[in-house]
């Protein structure tokens, strides 16, 4: 159709200009121009855009803001609520199960009125694990008491964001606000929008600064205690005043879009009502699908059907009056919800409309709901006309028949069940008694022997290669290596990350053996769970039906910064000594939601959240070494192999796997390549890796019952080679060994030069 730009164009006092960009980007963009003190995140797609975007202006000097890093979403709301105490901006952004993990401390920053903004790009929630959009994280946070604004389109997430600060930090609210859009329907779709041309106008529409007057742990002549121990009639009447507060922001909401609409010439309205003026039959949607619904409107007019539409621009105060007035004179209402309220006869939003309809009064307007949209499954016009239907025959049978059911789903057709594609492994060819383990009681070490490379070849691959991986990935080549030292069966755990991703695309299957998936954060705890689980029904007697040959392998999978986010649950594993292995497959970055840093990313390597420019050379600080601090829990066996030494790294599988069926927990880090992410050439993985270890940037060692032992020393080989010649095989890294970022390198080189001569020495002492 053709497109009236006068019409399309907003007018208003204010200078704007118009840019090309995507819902993350604006959400970006906003923050930028707020210049907030502090955001902390945690990648999670797909709000972790947001962060990136912001970490490259920054590179470049276009902000102020401080980008803290954090290990998990729980720990990224944890300093977010503590730089909201100390009297600044706060910014964040997250999605999904990111934000179901940081949900215990929501409650808390509304709870103890302290502002600040935070992006929802809204995300399926597992499990099982779906990484779409819809909005089944969004209704997690109905109940939070943070005021919510919705997004249609990257328009709207860049207003909303502007004005959700305004809104959070106005005297009658002082509440977090949440923003939420839906993911990657619009926050990876670009569409044109107006911005603020000039910094100073945000400002001078939000205020310069936080206004005072609010608590401020930094105030010394005025100290305060923030969270309190509360007793029964102080705690109901806190809770009651954040209730007015909450109520408040509607009207002070409303006040607020009015100024922004008189100098933007865009209007966010509480409702957004289409045709709804004389409108029989309507549709209640939220966000992107409100767009889409509006053209259905207009061909339902066309043919003489008086249909309108509602999407509302606030779902937290629910505007339940404004609701109840818009249908006062509608005859039939289709809800569609796009998450489930399992159990509830329907989803939040049915039931709340419910709710307004009857507390005013209207027994009249029949309701239809209908769950829709789930996993990210597209909605089109054609879905608006199927909703539209679902009013219409209700009016023309003057009764609704079927009140709450899903829409776009399909019947399971037994035909078509997922059929197994490999055969289990046979047990005589993973128990090829060509390794062999004995102690040795003199030293208390393990004497392993393992045959020549080839003659492990024969043995079968335990993941399939029928994976989606991309050319070059250094997981499957690292892992198969570490299983050829593994005799007989194992059952293995994946964090999320990119083995997992690549390799269980249902209804298919990578993995040959049995399989488990938890949560990024929690694989070491649940791995414990089946750990004891096996020892428990073992010991009752409740497996002999099961034809066991020997005793399971346990062995936990993680990396794409998998021991930042699960660090506390692994440590917890250790200290307990569960017998299991946690094996780290460490690609320096979370390489499976688009190269952000981790904690495991050395000084100075560019990644999507540590870019490089002329205020930043990339990462700011040094990387954890997981090794040492898991050997801190006094676990029986720790190491870490390269798939460039093979012998080294079978010969510590083997090892690995004595000390898990007999002693305890070990834990393993293998360095892997990531070509896609490292801008490195595909074939050269192997290459590189060698390279770090030559380097002594990893050094390849073994701690057994805290005696460290340095399997291979490059200086006793003559091969070490300089930082610098393993920095210049990688696109990420070349940038280190230029003269302006001289600084960063010697920091680093130091560094790395500090933790081999530690390691020396603990390779010399047994007490060390």
């Amino acid at each position: 159709m053709a497109i009236e730009i006068n019409k399309e164009i907003s007018q208003g006092k204010v200078e704007q200009r118009i840019v090309y960009e995507s819902g993350n980007e604006m959400a970006a963009y906003a923050a930028h121009q707020i210049n907030y003190h502090i955001m902390g995140y945690f990648p999670i797609s797909p709000s972790t855009e947001v962060a990136q975007f912001l970490d490259l202006m920054k590179a470049n000097g276009q902000h102020d803001i401080k980008l803290i890093p954090a290990d998990g979403e729980h720990g990224s709301a944890g300093v977010c609520y503590g730089a909201s105490t100390a009297g600044g901006r706060v910014f964040n952004a997250t999605s999904a199960n990111g934000y179901l993990y940081m949900l215990e401390q929501m409650p808390v920053q509304s709870g103890t009125r302290f502002p600040m903004v935070m992006n929802l790009v809204c995300r399926s929630v597992s499990g099982p694990l779906d990484i779409h959009g819809d909005h089944s994280d969004l209704y997690y946070a109905l109940n939070t008491g943070w005021p919510i604004l919705m997004c249609r389109d990257p328009q709207a997430v860049y207003d909303m964001n502007i004005m959700a600060l305004k809104l959070a930090e106005d005297p009658e609210v002082r509440l977090p606000v949440l923003v939420a859009s839906d993911g990657y329907f619009t926050s990876h779709q670009k569409r044109r929008v107006q911005t603020f041309a000039k910094r100073e106008d945000v400002h001078a529409f939000i205020g310069e600064k936080p206004p005072t007057g609010f608590a401020d742990t930094l105030d010394r002549e005025h100290p305060i205690t923030v969270g309190p121990y509360m007793n029964e009639p102080d705690y109901i009447n806190n809770c009651y005043q954040q209730s007015v507060a909450m109520y408040n922001a509607e009207r002070v909401y409303d006040r607020i879009r009015e100024e922004y609409a008189e100098l933007t010439g865009r209007d966010y309205p509480i409702l957004d009502l289409y045709r709804m003026e004389d409108a029989e039959v309507a549709v209640f949607l939220m966000n992107s699908a409100s767009e889409i619904i509006k053209d259905v409107v207009d061909q339902l007019r066309s043919q003489g059907i008086k249909a309108g539409s509602i999407a509302p621009n606030m779902i937290r105060p629910f505007p339940q009056k404004a609701i109840a007035e818009a249908l006062k004179n509608v005859k039939a209402l289709t809800v569609g919800d796009r998450a489930d309220s399992y159990g509830g006869h329907g989803g939040n939003m049915v039931n709340e409309i419910k709710a307004a309809l009857f507390t005013h009064g209207n027994r009249d307007t029949m309701v239809i709901s209908r769950i829709y949209g789930l996993g990210g499954k597209d909605f089109y016009a054609e879905d608006g006309h199927n909703m539209f239907k679902f009013a219409i025959e209700a009016l023309d049978k003057g009764k609704v028949e079927v009140p709450f059911d899903y829409y776009g789903h399909t019947p399971g057709d037994p035909a078509k069940a997922p059929k197994r594609v490999l055969n289990p492994m046979k047990y005589e060819d993973l128990k090829t008694g060509l390794i062999t383990v004995t102690p040795d009681e003199a030293s208390g070490k393990l004497n392993v022997r393992i045959p020549p490379l080839r003659s492990l070849t024969k043995k079968p691959k335990r993941i399939a290669p029928g994976h989606g991986a991309c050319p070059g990935c250094g997981i499957f080549s690292g892992l198969e290596l570490f299983f050829k030292g593994i005799e007989g069966d194992i059952v293995a755990l994946f964090h999320t990350g990119c083995a997992m991703v690549v390799t269980t695309g249902y209804p298919y299957s990578a993995h040959k053996a049995t399989y488990i998936h938890n949560l990024f954060q929690n694989g070491a705890a649940t791995l414990s769970g089946v750990v004891e689980m096996f020892w428990e029904r073992k010991k009752r007697g409740e497996l002999d039906e099961l034809n066991l040959k020997d005793d399971f392998t346990f062995v936990m999978i993680t990396g794409d910064g998998g021991m930042d986010i699960g660090m506390g649950p692994a440590i917890g594993a250790a200290l307990r000594n569960h017998k299991m292995i946690i094996l780290e497959y460490d690609n320096e970055g979370y390489m499976n939601t688009g190269a952000q840093l981790s904690y495991s990313t050395p000084m100075g390597h560019r990644t999507s959240t540590s870019n490089v420019g002329s205020k930043q050379g990339g990462k700011v600080f040094h990387h954890k070494d997981t090794a040492q601090i898991m050997a801190a829990t006094h676990i029986p066996y720790v190491f870490t192999g390269s798939e460039a030494f093979p012998q080294d790294l079978v010969r510590k599988a083997a090892k690995a796997q004595w000390y898990a069926q007999n002693e305890g927990m070990v834990y393993g880090k293998i360095l892997i390549a990531c070509p896609l992410n490292w801008l490195s050439e595909d074939e050269q993985g192997s290459n590189i890796v060698g390279a770090a270890v030559d380097s002594c940037f990893f050094p390849l060692y073994e701690i057994e019952h805290g005696v460290t032992n340095i399997t291979y020393n490059p200086e006793d080989k003559n091969k070490k080679v300089p930082l610098s010649d393993w920095l210049k095989t990688m696109g990420k890294t070349k940038h280190m060994v230029k003269p302006e970022y001289e600084e960063s390198y010697k920091m680093f080189e130091a560094e790395v030069e500090r933790r081999w001569n530690m390691l020396k020495a603990k390779h010399e002492s047994p007490y060390l």
